[in-house]
């Protein structure tokens, strides 16, 4: 597989880690993301506009600390990707974008679906291909499109 394929894949990979079913155990962010993320470099980017405060995390255990607790309080999430991910690599830097439609169920069974754009940057880090830097917006929508 070419860095173009593999960092397409992982994005798509990514994506998918924030599914949750009914009845799954609470989500342990580090295990199903840990992988895309570069746990001791302390110069990261991650920013979600879904998070209230519209906080910056600066490393991948700040932004765990973030979204554990939320994903770990929903009844289920699933995630359809929309169009994507596209891919430009240049040395050991590359970026990647995909659309997506999120169905998030809160405990009380209430549903909010959002249309957002993921983009991230990576760093090939001797390991592989990491996420440096994430910027993912989203707008709620009544009706997947």
């Amino acid at each position: 597989m070419d860095d173009f394929e593999t960092v397409a894949t992982a994005h798509a990979q990514w994506l998918r880690g924030w599914d949750r079913e009914p009845g799954d155990p609470p989500f342990d962010f580090r295990e199903v993301q840990g992988e895309f993320y570069d746990w001791t470099a302390q110069d990261l980017l991650l920013y979600d506009d879904a998070d209230p405060a519209h906080r910056v995390a600066r490393s991948a255990e700040e932004y765990r600390s973030w979204w554990e607790p939320v994903f770990s309080g929903l009844a289920a999430a699933y995630h359809e990707l929309a169009d994507g991910p596209h891919v430009l690599v240049s040395g050991d830097l590359a970026t990647s974008r995909l659309i997506f439609l999120a169905r998030l169920v809160a405990a009380d069974a209430t549903e909010t679906v959002l249309r957002a754009t993921s983009s991230l940057v990576w760093r090939r880090r001797p390991d592989g291909w990491r996420i440096a830097w994430d910027h993912t917006s989203s707008v709620e929508v009544s009706e997947p499109a």
